[in-house]
């Protein structure tokens, strides 16, 4: 009998290995943009099954899109074409405020033995029954700019479009999640579908996504793998960003609790990283991206207000990071973490508004060359609150 079983049990091993070699190759998730500047780009995407991966680049000329060779971009490491799952490609050597039509790829890589490889079937987005993928990259002298906010999510993927419907986001020119799109990340599996397949299908694939990194993605075993889906080709999860009149930083402000507390197991080492990236802030407010732009926005997921009874993350972000902003003039902090809908007025500590989302609220910005209004809005599209911040 047991003798059976395992016979059995090998040949159902061996019929499904021979039904994953016989399905084709896929593109799995994605393609979704990430770090849109003035001249680069990077492109992410998932394929079925081990494969080398490309984009193929046009200008959003009118053309048709096969009437001459296109440029190609690949996954490498180092010179040589990574073979993966996970494909990431970063694009520079763009034009500012250009649009750009795109087509991702992935061939099979069905054994590779020495110098010799052995390549299967060909995965790519579609551009025959439908029209190719287009982004535009940014531009400092675009005289307004537009984006959606959202945070909080916990991974109640129903509210994300919700949410964003309410804020208009097709008209927007980026969307911003500001941290806890999930409670933890345990699996490759749960981003996705926890919350980054209603953003591909939405919006991700052709206008710019930017993450600014919570409390609850630094938990769980898929955690420290948290950069090789956002931000990938980035020295750091902390960036800045020009588009338009504005200069936007992001923050990474890591844990709320102290890092010897019980619930991180010893595993993290937050203040430190705090510490690191308040000495690139300092720098990064001396950029000329960031002095000569009309607003300044920082975006973190802890806020420094209120300041009562504040817990240790937010604390390091109000004693590490508040200094700086502080002389560096900024004009607005976005925030959230708190699931409650807070406006914080400057205060000698903090002399500048940092308005905290909620879990269950958007907030919609339009940025002209007169001043900055803020929209906040619940699920139901019902306005609890506006903000206007005037030109300096």
């Amino acid at each position: 009998m047991m003798k059976q079983r395992i016979i059995i049990g090998f040949l159902c091993i061996c019929l499904a290995s021979m039904a994953f070699a016989q399905e084709r190759i896929r593109i799995e998730h994605g393609p979704y943009l990430q770090n849109l500047k003035e001249t680069e780009t990077t492109i992410v995407w998932m394929a079925s099954k081990p494969s080398v991966g490309w984009v193929e680049l046009a200008p959003d000329d009118g053309s048709t899109y096969y009437q001459k060779e296109r440029e190609k971009f690949f996954d490498t490491t180092n010179g040589v074409k990574n073979t993966s799952l996970l494909h990431v490609v970063k694009i520079s050597g763009l034009k500012p405020g250009t649009g750009y039509r795109y087509r991702v790829y992935a061939q099979e890589v069905l054994d590779h033995q020495g110098v010799e490889v052995t390549y299967g079937k060909v995965a790519a987005t579609d551009v025959y029954g439908a029209k190719p993928l287009v982004f535009t990259t940014n531009d400092r002298h675009k005289p307004e700019t537009s984006f959606a906010m959202i945070n909080d999510i916990h991974g109640r993927t129903d509210d994300i479009p919700k949410l964003l419907e309410v804020a208009d986001y097709k008209k927007m020119d980026m969307i911003i999640f500001n941290g806890d799109m999930l409670t933890q990340l345990k699996d490759e599996s749960g981003l996705f579908s926890g919350f980054m397949d209603v953003a591909i299908d939405l919006f991700a694939k052709e206008k710019p996504m930017y993450y600014a990194r919570g409390n609850h993605e630094t938990r769980g075993l898929f955690a420290t793998s948290f950069q090789r889906y956002f931000s990938p080709k980035e020295p750091h999860l902390y960036y800045l960003v020009r588009q338009g009149p504005v200069c936007f930083i992001f923050l990474d402000t890591g844990e709320d609790k102290p890092d010897s507390d019980i619930e991180y197991s010893g595993i993290t080492d937050y203040d430190r990283y705090r510490t690191e990236q308040a000495q690139w802030l300092a720098r990064a407010v001396q950029s000329d991206d960031f002095k000569q732009a009309k607003y300044k926005i920082v975006i973190a997921h802890m806020p420094p207000l209120p300041d009562k009874n504040l817990w240790h993350g937010q604390m390091e972000v109000l004693e590490k990071f508040v200094p700086i902003l502080n002389q560096a003039g900024v004009d607005v902090m976005l925030s959230g973490h708190l699931h409650r809908y807070f406006n914080n007025k400057p205060t000698d500590k903090v002399k500048f508004p940092v308005i905290d989302n909620a879990h269950k609220t958007v907030i919609k910005a339009v940025a002209e060359s007169n001043q900055l209004v803020l929209e906040v809005k619940d699920l139901q599209g019902k306005p609890v609150d506006t903000i206007v911040i005037p030109a300096k």
